[in-house]
């Protein structure tokens, strides 16, 4: 599957965040972005559209971002959770791992770096 091919969930509470990480996956070549503003509505729209890989920020409203990713892979073993987070602590990390997240990004992440968590995605190519 190509880069342009991929459903992708972004889940952040900050507007800006959101903005700035549709902007980074659009340079890397998506087209198909859902946004969502807190966890409980990334699982909900997971559910509803089934993404091929949703990014997660880890502090948020109503479920924060290990709570949805366990749900999310729970509901689905082979979803593709990316964390991307300003709190990148160890703690943290190992959370979002141990409820099934394949990756960890540090905010402000770039697009370099967003092109190379989708590449690394088993089945991915930009062409």
């Amino acid at each position: 599957m190509r880069i342009e091919d991929l459903k992708v969930l972004i889940c952040d509470d900050s507007l800006l965040a959101r903005k700035s990480l549709t902007d980074s996956l659009k340079k890397a070549g998506c087209k198909d972005i859902i946004e969502v503003y807190d966890g409980q509505a990334a699982i909900e729209s997971y559910k509803a559209n089934r993404p091929n890989v949703v990014f997660l920020d880890i502090i948020m409203p109503v479920k924060d971002g290990v709570t949805a990713t366990r749900e999310i892979c729970e509901f689905d073993p082979d979803a593709h959770v990316i964390i991307v987070s300003s709190v990148g602590t160890q703690v943290h990390l190992r959370e979002a791992i141990k409820a099934g997240a394949k990756d960890f990004l540090q905010k402000p992440a770039s697009t370099s770096q967003i092109r190379n968590a989708l590449l690394n995605m088993k089945g991915v190519t930009e062409e």
